[in-house]
Parts: C-alpha cells; structure tokens; sequence
C-alpha cells in the first residue's frame, strides 16, 4: 500500500532541523553513493531498477558504486537524507523546501519526474459540488499535500480554510474515517482515493488535475555532493530514463515491468496502470527540461513557499516566505539569494536530451 506518500509532520520539521548539521557537511568526491525512496506510483522505477540490474549498469558506467534503499516510511527517508546518512531522496516539491531546505541542507532536484494529475482529490459524502464542503470537518493529513490541495481548492471558490474544519487524521485510517458516520469530507491521495470512491455516496469534487504542474515528485540530490561528485547525477538520469523507457513501452516486457512495480506497491496491473494514469509522468527528458524551465515552475514554487510560511514550516521565527531562497534553472531565484537551500536545474536531465550521458 502507498500510504506513506507525501507526509508532513511538525516533529518531521524538527528532527530534520536537529540533524541538519550533519546534512550540511562538506562533501567530497567518492565512488560509494546511497539513495533513499519510497512507495509511490511515480517513484517505483528506483525499486525495479535496483533490483533489474539498471543501477548496476549506470553505476558501473561511471566507476562508481550506487545503493539503492526503500523506505516504507517517506518522513523517516527525508530525515535520513536531512542527516546525510543519504546522498539523494525521493521527496515532493513541498516536502524539499519544507524538510531538508528548511533544516539546512542545500538541495538540488536532479530529475523532475512527474506531478501528480488526479491522484490526489477532495471526496465528498452524498454531496456532489465542492461549494458543499463548507461548513464541514474535513479529514485529512495535516500539512501534507493534501492539506496544501484543500487550500487550493477552497481558493478557487473564493473560500478559505476559515470555512471549513481541518481534522487531522493519518493516512492509515482514512479509509476507516470516511466509512465512519460522522465523517462528510475528506482529502487524500491514491490508492486511498479509489479505495474511497469504489463507496456509492463518495464524490469526488476536486483533484490534483485541476492544479496540473503543482504537486511535482523528484529525486533531490545533496547539491555539495552532486557539485563534487557530477557522474553521480549523471547516472541516476541514466537510471531514470532508462526504466521509464520499459515502464511506458507497449511490450511484453513493459507490461512485466509494471505488473511488478504494481505488484511492490501493494496492487496489481490495472491498480498500477489506473495510477500511472493519473500521473503526468516525465518519460521523456526534453518533456521534463520543458517543465522544469518553464515560468510556470517560479509562480508554483511562490504558491508552495508561500503556503508553508502560513503553516509555519519554514522555520522557528522565519519572518517571511523569503527566508529560503529557491533557485530556478535560469539562475533567477526566489527569496533570500544569500540562503539558496533548494535548487531545480535542468543540466543533469537535458545531458539525457543530448545523449552525453
């Protein structure tokens, strides 16, 4: 089951501030690399890949040794990759700027993969307009991206979270929640959602396809290591593209591929293809190159930046959205320039373009 998918927790927040003076050492060149990921339809490539000799083959490539680890819990890999006990993370666009960049630790997002495109959405109970949600408890992951979806939701109805009651609730029950009796509403992200809409009086009126490009998953890199070490990056885009190659192939063997990546993640073919459905996935590195240097990336990391500081996630005391500087593939950033902690770049990606891996 993806049940730990893009959560966000106040002691999450913490921990990784503790431990981001390790995180922030200085890094230098070596042959030896580890990457953490977890369980999530877009990030089921790095599992498959570990154990189908691709990472083996990168790795081998550039003279250098990569251990690929899963995680079952998506905090826990972030506060491990905050601590420097990893050099290179699964994680979600919000998540980055909220954990490892907020503790600290300047990261680089490598490989932009994805973003969700319907898997995460508003359900309503026995109500079929999301203007009906008003007024209502609403059960989710708080701090999540769930939590970051009602936001928007509500703003696109000229609402706010003053109209509705937030009630904190682990992805773990809600399931259970919302066959509850007095539960109307929750937020949450697949397989939960169809779980959730297989219940008659489930009606989904809002998803993530309707803030296309906002929820992004990535692999981050410690930007001192990929400085010292650029084969690193270089090999995990090699690694990328080629399984997202046998992931989306119309074959014998891409359907192999995802009967078992579906298989790994708790589900079966049609549960992992009806995922892979919902996901914009980066199969293609000019189509990734496009996305990361568009103009739309700048106004989404705004939108995310500045929804963390109203939650109080970017730190003890920070005095506004701007104490994190975000820096974009243009070279422009957002926010403080003296405190650059979380980078998006598209050199590693458009070398797959080219072909110079």
């Amino acid at each position: 089951m993806q049940t730990f998918k893009k959560i966000l927790s106040i002691a999450a927040l913490s921990a990784s501030v503790a431990l981001a003076a390790f995180g922030s050492a200085h890094a230098e060149a070596k042959k030896e690399f580890k990457v953490a990921w977890s369980i999530y339809v877009g990030w089921m490539p790095w599992g498959y890949a570990a154990d189908h000799g691709i990472v083996q083959k990168w790795a081998d490539k550039y003279g250098i040794k990569i251990d690929v680890t899963q995680f079952n819990d998506y905090v826990e890999s972030m506060n491990q990759y905050t601590a420097g006990a990893f050099d290179a993370v699964t994680l979600t666009n919000m998540d980055g700027l909220s954990i490892p960049a907020a503790g600290g630790v300047d990261t680089t997002a490598v490989i932009v993969g994805d973003f969700s495109n319907g898997n995460d959405a508003v359900i309503l109970k026995d109500k079929a307009k999301l203007e009906d949600i008003k007024g209502q408890n609403v059960n989710l992951v708080e701090f999540s991206v769930s939590h970051y979806l009602l936001a928007r939701a509500l703003e696109g109805i000229g609402s706010s979270e003053r109209d509705v009651k937030v009630v904190n609730t682990s992805d773990a029950d809600m399931v259970a929640a919302y066959n509850s009796a007095d539960v109307d509403a929750v937020v949450t992200w697949n397989p939960l959602v169809s779980t959730i809409l297989e219940e008659p009086s489930a009606k989904k009126v809002f998803d993530s396809s309707q803030i296309p490009g906002e929820i992004i998953d990535l692999m981050v890199a410690n930007s001192a290591v990929l400085k010292d070490n650029p084969d690193f990056g270089k090999a995990l885009v090699g690694i990328w593209y080629d399984t997202m190659k046998l992931m989306t192939a119309d074959s014998a063997e891409g359907k192999s591929a995802r009967e078992a990546m579906g298989k790994a993640s708790g589900t079966d073919l049609a549960g992992f293809e009806a995922q892979m459905a919902a996901t914009k996935l980066f199969d293609k590195p000019a189509d990734a190159v496009s996305f990361a240097a568009s103009q739309d990336l700048p106004k989404t990391m705004d939108l995310v930046r500045n929804f963390l500081f109203s939650k109080g996630l970017l730190g003890n005391g920070a005095p506004s959205a701007d104490v994190i500087g975000i820096e974009m593939p243009d070279g422009t950033v957002l926010g403080d320039k003296a405190n650059v902690k979380l980078r998006f770049t598209t050199a590693y990606m458009d070398a797959a373009v080219k072909g110079t891996l």
